[in-house]
């Protein structure tokens, strides 16, 4: 699913917003938990998962076309882990897509 895609989902649930304003609304949203990630923060959905931020070390690496060594500088980066009902929402629908494959 885009972000298009779940705009026009979310408008077609929401009636009393147009699409202009669903938009704004899930800009909005994106734009808080990207804020709260830059300023270290954990973002907490219940019932769907978290937002955290991971530290990756300094490590050496190697460059896929040369095979050289390069060094890769530590970093931060965004980490989502699923919640509990996420998971097994998840979980169910492929045990009924593997059922049906059958």
């Amino acid at each position: 699913m885009t972000k298009a895609e779940l705009i026009e989902a979310v408008s077609e649930k929401l009636t009393f917003l147009n699409k202009k304003q669903t938009e704004r609304v899930v800009n909005c949203m994106l734009e808080n938990i990207k804020q709260s990630l830059v300023s270290n923060d954990k973002v907490e959905i219940r019932g769907f998962g978290s937002f955290t931020v991971r530290n990756r070390n300094t490590r050496d690496g190697r460059n896929p076309l040369t095979g050289d060594k390069v060094h890769v500088p530590p970093k931060r980066v965004p980490f989502f882990r699923a919640g509990k009902e996420l998971k097994k929402m998840v979980d169910a629908a492929g045990e009924k897509t593997e059922q049906t494959q059958s």
